[in-house]
């Protein structure tokens, strides 16, 4: 199974940086082809509608360890999964983030792909949080 893992630090709380992870609705701000979100229920499950693709759903979960400050997102479609968790920073009060990608098999075509988006999104959610402050 293809894997990476990436990582990026911003002067934001883990506080403000979970507020971001952990509700699928503000996905859209910050994660690279996530064009919208309908959030069931607790927002454990949702679905996820792909930047340019409004008709194709793609059900997800999201599993949270708040102890371990740690969010599992579980694409049920392509069976891609994002292990999230922050960490406090060196200071004390920043946060490193970190992402773990396992993409399966059938999708080992996709693995450049995932880690620029990856990447790039990481980056997005260290600003965003940076700046929600």
């Amino acid at each position: 199974m293809p894997t990476f893992d990436d990582h990026a630090h911003t002067t934001a709380s883990p506080a403000a940086v979970w507020k971001l992870l952990y509700d699928p609705t503000r996905f859209t701000e910050w994660w690279i082809g996530v064009g919208s979100v309908d959030a069931n229920g607790d927002g454990s499950d949702y679905t996820m509608y792909p930047d340019g693709y409004p008709d194709f759903p793609m059900p997800q979960t999201l599993r949270a360890d708040g102890r371990q400050a740690q969010v599992t997102i579980s694409c049920l479609v392509s069976d891609l999964r994002f292990v999230w968790q922050l960490m406090l920073g060196e200071d004390g009060q920043s946060t490193d983030i970190h992402v773990h990608v396992d993409i399966p098999e059938a999708e080992a075509a996709r693995l450049d792909t995932q880690r620029e988006v990856i990447h790039r999104s990481l980056t997005r959610l260290a600003a965003l949080a940076r700046v929600s402050l």
